[in-house]
């Protein structure tokens, strides 16, 4: 009896154990394969999988004392186990795990020692040990991928060498490319399609898509989309580390940069502001003599840079955009090197867009209209028109392009829904962003309603930005929903500090819950929607 019952349990623990072998491997996949930022996860996430604990103590009840009790103790523990991580595998999919090639000689490595775990208790205990090791492989997922990656390292060095060494060999052939790359601490894949819309009128343009931004999604559309027939290759380039964006520039040795912004993001891994700016500047470092770098000059952390380095970027340009208010006087850009400088004047925003003039370096002036809302898109276009114009394409051939240019998916994209207009912009937010997307949603006339989760991985400072983020939202927005009790707490302290009417504030959990209740909100008027934020899955 209690062999067929050991039977059983064995066949629904490799079962089970699959599903959570599989969640930890897409938290690992987003933790980006890097085993402290994986650690930091489980530390921050451990009550999350303490059913796995329940298990183990019944793997451990029924190895010492194996009998019908202790045996279906497990067993239901196990179910109970294989139904939490089904739904856990329901509810992940903003970003799904992807079974790439590392994903699967992971899961290959992690098996062997989960066998090897159970060999050892076999021979350890017999029939016993067998009971134990039901429990302990399942509870043992959440920490074997950290020595199966360990193990699996010098395999994952040599395959990524390999890859990178055809990349650069794919760009040494195509010596006429010009190759630009595009940083920042957001706005980077905004600018790069931006970009992409205004050069492709006169150039046969590749570039990294969606937010392939680290060496390897860079290696991978080189290997895998780069053309003889190629004349511009646009390279986003993202950090969590210090030396990230070095590691990219030293395979794709870039032409020319542009740094979007600079600001407080990832915190969490880069640890201060200093870090971020030396790391984003070390696209600057690796441009030749004669490669221009565009710099937005609104960004008062690029002009502090700027300013304690001296001479040391000589070749470089920056953009920006003028509301007419005084806050941005002291831009580079607008005063000792106007001379160099792009910027966007007479602003004005409607329903259906956005439409400024932009002021060359040498005094020619263009009016131009874009569907794209939000002070940071102009600044992000007026970036692309300097790029696109200074290698040759006239002022005035951008002007239609630049009314073609779409919105990025989930950043100030506009969805109308006839009485309900909603603002998506639930990208991965930042302190400076959201400020500027709730100070855009202040200057619509109707019902202006806010839903969010917040910001994350921001480090110790996280609580206090995301407590400023609700006075902002206070001064700005008619209704607040925040999504989630424990991580909104600062910013409906925000929102309650500046005085808002919290009978206008609701906070639920999920974002149906939020949209449902902005949907029946009783009050005449268009309805605008801020989707502000969308934590990803391991968050």
């Amino acid at each position: 009896m209690m062999k067929i019952m050991l039977t059983i349990e064995i066949v629904l623990t490799i079962y089970t154990a699959f599903y959570v072998m599989r969640y930890n491997l897409h938290m690992f996949q987003l933790n980006g394969y890097k085993n402290p930022e994986h650690v930091s996860w489980m530390k921050k996430n451990m009550r999350k999988q303490g059913l796995l604990f329940a298990g183990f103590l019944a793997g451990l009840l029924a190895g010492a004392f194996p009998n019908p009790v202790t045996a279906v103790f497990l067993f239901l523990c196990t179910l109970l186990t294989l139904w939490y991580y089904s739904l856990l595998k329901r509810n992940n999919t903003k970003k799904k795990l992807v079974y790439t090639n590392r994903v699967k000689r992971l899961i290959i490595t992690d098996t062997v020692l989960s066998l090897a775990v159970t060999f050892l208790l076999y021979l350890a205990g017999s029939l016993k040990g067998l009971w134990f090791s039901c429990g302990l492989v399942l509870f043992s997922q959440q920490f074997l991928l950290l020595p199966a990656n360990t193990l699996n390292s010098p395999i994952e060095k040599g395959v990524n060498n390999h890859y990178i060494n055809d990349a650069k060999r794919r760009l040494q052939e195509n010596s006429h490319l010009t190759v630009i790359g595009i940083t920042g601490s957001y706005g980077k894949t905004s600018v790069k399609y931006f970009l992409n819309t205004l050069l492709q009128t006169q150039f046969n343009v590749l570039m990294t898509p969606a937010s392939y931004n680290t060496p390897m999604g860079v290696v991978k559309t080189i290997r895998g989309s780069l053309k003889p027939t190629h004349e511009i290759f646009i390279c986003e380039m993202g950090a969590r580390h210090v030396g990230d964006i070095k590691e990219i520039c030293d395979i794709v040795h870039p032409d020319h940069g542009i740094i979007t912004s600079i600001g407080p993001q990832h915190l969490e891994t880069f640890f201060n502001m200093d870090n971020i700016k030396s790391t984003k500047f070390e696209l600057a470092d690796a441009l030749q003599k004669d490669g221009m770098l565009f710099l937005n000059g609104d960004n008062s952390y690029i002009n502090d840079h700027i300013k304690e380095k001296g001479g040391q970027y000589s070749n470089k340009i920056f953009y920006g955009a003028d509301y007419g208010t005084d806050s941005n006087t002291d831009n580079d850009f607008r005063s000792g090197e106007s001379a160099q400088g792009y910027q966007a004047s007479d602003i004005r925003l409607s329903r259906l867009g956005t439409e400024f003039k932009v002021t060359a370096p040498d005094g020619e002036t263009e009016q131009f209209q874009m569907r794209l809302i939000g002070g940071h898109n102009v600044a992000n276009v007026v970036g692309s028109i300097a790029v696109a114009h200074k290698l040759g394409i006239a002022l005035k051939d951008l002007k239609v392009p630049v009314r073609r240019i779409q919105s990025v998916e989930h950043r100030m994209q506009i969805l109308d829904k006839g009485p309900v207009t909603i603002i998506d912009d639930a990208f991965n937010s930042n302190p400076a962003g959201s400020k500027a997307a709730v100070e855009t949603l202040a200057m619509f006339e109707g019902v202006r309603i806010l839903i969010t989760p917040g910001m994350v991985e921001l480090g110790a400072e996280e609580g206090r930005y995301n407590y400023e983020f609700g006075t902002y939202a206070a001064a700005c927005c008619d209704y607040i929903a925040l999504v989630g009790k424990k991580h909104t707490e600062p910013i409906w302290k925000g929102i309650q500090d500046s005085g808002f009417s919290m009978e206008r504030c609701q906070v639920v959990e999920k974002l149906e819950e939020a949209l449902s209740w902005a949907y029946g909100i009783k009050e005449q008027g268009h309805k605008y929607i801020l989707l502000e934020n969308d934590l990803p899955d391991n968050y």
